[in-house]
């Protein structure tokens, strides 16, 4: 089963449907509706933290949740989710140089991971204003995608661990390919789950 955590945002629901379409169970859970040992108690093979408006600061028990089992569980952040990756593991989240909602936007990514076989450059559908700092980035994440048009990371991946971050909005019809995105991570949870038996 996949968590996945709504931080009261409407595009919660088409990560849900994007990803039970692929023959997972999806269970959606409020931010703030349950602790993180009794989100842990639920044993999730993964969690997703869903896009929302506001800042990561605003979003503690988020952050707590991200330090606490991001060795031991795969975490995929999706905008907010995304920022909140970067400022659990200590970078700062500062005001996009452009604030991008509703807008496709080129971006160029490492071929690697969630992005293999993907076209280059991938067309993404960005709304957000706000942004991971490139300078403050801990050196644990790799950057896998940055925008062309303004050069704002895209995409991250932890070093040592399962955990993934896209700025942009892979459940959007304005990123064709972000489905494959969704896929290739969920692939990985089914590929863990057969070695692991």
């Amino acid at each position: 089963m996949i968590l996945l955590i709504d931080h009261y945002d409407s595009f919660t629901y088409n990560i849900y449907q994007a990803v039970a379409e692929m023959g997972v169970e999806v269970e959606v859970v409020r931010y703030g509706a349950l602790t993180v040992a009794e989100l842990l108690a639920k044993k999730p093979e993964a969690i997703i933290l869903s896009p929302g408006p506001g800042h990561p600061d605003a979003l503690p028990e988020s952050i707590k949740l991200i330090q606490t089992a991001c060795q031991s569980i795969p975490l995929l952040g999706v905008c907010l989710g995304h920022q909140l990756l970067g400022a659990a593991f200590g970078g700062n989240v500062v005001q996009a140089p452009v604030i991008r909602h509703g807008k496709v936007s080129p971006v160029r990514h490492s071929d690697r991971g969630l992005f293999a076989h993907l076209p280059q450059p991938l067309p993404v559908m960005r709304y957000h204003s706000l942004v991971l700092e490139p300078e403050t980035l801990p050196e644990c994440f790799e950057v896998n995608a940055v925008a062309t048009d303004d050069n704002s990371i895209m995409a991250i991946k932890h070093r040592d661990y399962p955990v993934f971050g896209l700025q942009f909005h892979p459940e959007s019809i304005g990123t064709p390919d972000g489905v494959k995105l969704l896929k290739e991570f969920v692939s990985g949870l089914k590929r863990k789950a057969a070695v692991n038996g």
